[in-house]
């Protein structure tokens, strides 16, 4: 038999490719001119000898080979063999760690990733590997209980984050259906997790909604002492009621002055991936206001790509917080006026003031539509009420800048 000091002084003769050094029960020591030493225990299966790798020495000390031989005798006496149970143990670690969380939910951001928009495709990412993965990224998927998934979300809540936890929910929830779908899991345990979290209190864009806070906005916009090409920005996200993004991103060459039409293309537009891909253009007829403001434009950033360029560099369009810096200098803070608000205070007083049927005004605003007719909307049929819209809006605004009486018109 072995001991642990012999087991140290084992070597192999260097004419040989191995040596074996006998225990007991079947356990043996091997070792090759280099000086490797391994653990095998040789056994008898159906008729045919096998033998079972126990581990290098001295990693595993003689002593703990021999359990490890006792063990593997007791599973053979069941009517098993220890190496065939070896592979099934490993294979099932393999199926396991590739259905981990973390692996199923990278393994769906790969597959969805081109569909979806960029913004959408790294915010899911980066916000799954901040909160979800550190705690049941590692956790096979059946492992993972409805009461595990709410500890996680838990955690993010009492951060005051409540939109990022029901995100979170959200994610996890395509993951566990995504897995279903592929056969790797057999429920969702988000499922039962809607009426669990804290639910978020929407906070709608701060906008004037009234004629006479309308009016009083747009004679602050008209002696605002800035840029006159901000005060300019200001006049047209109040004409044209188009989203910020679009009207600071609006390029000379999308203006047609001939017909008073600006085509913003598809890509611009807040749609899907495939929408912005192949999607229609979205028009905006120009009243002879927002073409007068445009021209007033001209001599200044006409040589530019952009209507509004960057004051930091060529080839870049205005900040974000241009048209918004500007309403805070007129004294209108983020409780009272936002440059997205132009379009909520636009949506309020046409469907108050102007008689101006809903459908015509949400094609205006590009608000996508559902169900089969949802895309008419955003047709060229519809130009003729586009157009006749966007003049008296406009001229109701001056008027509304005047401090005009201005009588509601009712259907």
């Amino acid at each position: 038999m072995l001991t642990e000091i012999g087991c140290k002084s084992t070597t192999c003769p260097p004419d040989k490719p191995r040596a074996r050094f006998a225990d007991a029960g079947g356990l043996y020591l091997e070792v090759t001119p280099n000086g490797s030493k391994r653990w095998f225990w040789k056994y008898r299966s159906v008729g045919k000898e096998k033998r079972l790798a126990l581990g290098n020495y001295p990693e595993v000390t003689l002593k703990q080979a021999r359990f490890a031989r006792d063990d593997a005798r007791k599973l053979l006496s069941t009517g098993a063999d220890p190496v065939q149970q070896r592979k099934v143990a490993k294979a099932t670690a393999r199926v396991s760690s590739a259905n981990t969380y973390e692996a199923i939910a990278r393994e769906l951001h790969g597959l969805k990733e081109r569909e979806w928009s960029a913004a959408y495709a790294g915010k899911w990412l980066r916000m799954s590997e901040a909160n979800l993965f550190p705690y049941i990224g590692p956790l096979p998927l059946d492992s993972i209980t409805p009461p595990l998934i709410l500890d996680t979300l838990r955690r993010v809540e009492k951060q005051g984050k409540r939109e990022t936890a029901h995100s979170l929910r959200q994610y996890a929830g395509q993951t566990f259906r995504y897995a279903i779908a592929t056969g790797r899991a057999t429920a969702d345990p988000t499922a039962p997790l809607k009426d669990a979290l804290q639910a978020v209190l929407v906070r709608h864009m701060a906008a004037v909604l009234t004629p006479k806070q309308a009016g009083q906005l747009l004679r602050d916009m008209e002696i605002y002492n800035g840029s006159p090409v901000t005060r300019e920005a200001l006049l047209l996200s109040a004409l044209t009621f188009q989203r910020p993004g679009e009207i600071r991103q609006m390029e000379w060459a999308e203006l047609d002055f001939d017909n008073a039409l600006w085509t913003i293309p598809a890509v611009k537009m807040k749609r899907t991936k495939q929408a912005k891909m192949s999607g229609r253009p979205h028009y905006v007829p120009l009243s002879p206001q927002a073409v007068e403001s445009l021209q007033r434009l001209k001599p200044l950033t006409g040589h530019h790509k952009y209507v509004f360029p960057s004051l930091l560099g060529e080839g870049r369009c205005m900040s974000e917080n241009t048209v918004n810096t500007a309403l805070r200098r007129m004294g209108y803070d983020n409780e009272t006026m936002t440059a997205h608000g132009f379009r909520a205070m636009a949506r309020t007083l046409i469907v108050e003031n102007l008689n101006v049927a809903p459908d015509v005004i949400e094609a205006q605003l590009a608000h996508g539509k559902s169900g089969p007719l949802g895309m008419a909307y955003d047709r060229a049929e519809f130009m003729t009420q586009r157009r006749k819209m966007m003049n008296e809006w406009a001229d109701y605004l001056d008027k509304l800048r005047q401090g005009a009486d201005v009588v509601p018109l009712r259907a």
